[in-house]
């Protein structure tokens, strides 16, 4: 048996929302993946303060979120 996860449903509605296309070339902008990369080091020096660290772990959720999104859009292609 196959659980649903809590965000499914927001997953599908991403997915549903916008063409399969669209949401597959979606990156983040440069100023964001620069600003990530700065957590990140800052992160491998043990320098993050803890809303950073909030940062960080909620920018990784959103990615997480973001390659299920990516994923349903590649499934809904083949379909």
């Amino acid at each position: 048996m196959i659980t649903a996860k809590v965000y499914d449903p927001m997953i599908d509605f991403i997915v549903s929302g916008m063409p399969p296309e669209k949401i597959i070339a979606f990156r983040p902008p440069k100023s964001a993946m620069n600003r990530l990369e700065a957590l990140i080091t800052k992160k491998k020096q043990e320098e993050l303060s803890k809303e950073e660290v909030s940062e960080l772990d909620y920018y990784l959720f959103l990615e997480h979120i973001f390659r299920l999104a990516k994923a349903r859009a590649r499934k809904k292609l083949l379909l």
